[in-house]
């Protein structure tokens, strides 16, 4: 067991840690399987808030084993993932998925998270520059 644990803090805990993110989700990717949201964040370190219904999932231990393959993903990858508040949505049949798979397929979604994210950092920087640099003239 890995000492290194994914601590409250890089959690989304309350109905008001969610609400900005369902409200004003700035990037989304999805599959078949999950609907990824996020959006800037005013914590100190990035956090995920995981929303997996039972109504797509129907058993306690599937829903807990995708639960705990999404925590350890964001664990694992939480130093390359940006100020962002993500929260993710289970869709059907997630369950069926194999483990390897699973693990793939939350990669790639934390992946295009990240790339949209460095995308739209780049461009807020250059408007940024632009706008010093006619300051200036």
């Amino acid at each position: 067991m890995s000492t290194e644990a994914l601590p409250k803090t890089a959690r989304l805990l309350s109905a008001r840690d969610y609400k900005p993110v369902f409200d004003q989700s700035r990037y989304k990717v999805s599959n078949k399987h999950f609907l990824f949201l996020a959006t800037a964040s005013q914590a100190r370190r990035p956090r995920i808030g995981l929303v997996i219904a039972k109504k797509h999932i129907s058993k306690a231990v599937q829903r807990n084993r995708l639960k705990r393959a999404l925590r350890e993903a964001f664990r694992l990858r939480q130093a390359n993932i940006p100020l962002i508040d993500i929260v993710v949505l289970a869709r059907k049949d997630a369950d069926k998925l194999p483990p390897v798979e699973l693990r793939s397929m939350i990669n790639k979604l934390i992946d295009d998270i990240i790339t949209r994210e460095a995308r739209d950092t780049k461009e807020k920087d250059k408007k940024a520059t632009r706008q010093q640099e006619t300051l200036h003239k």
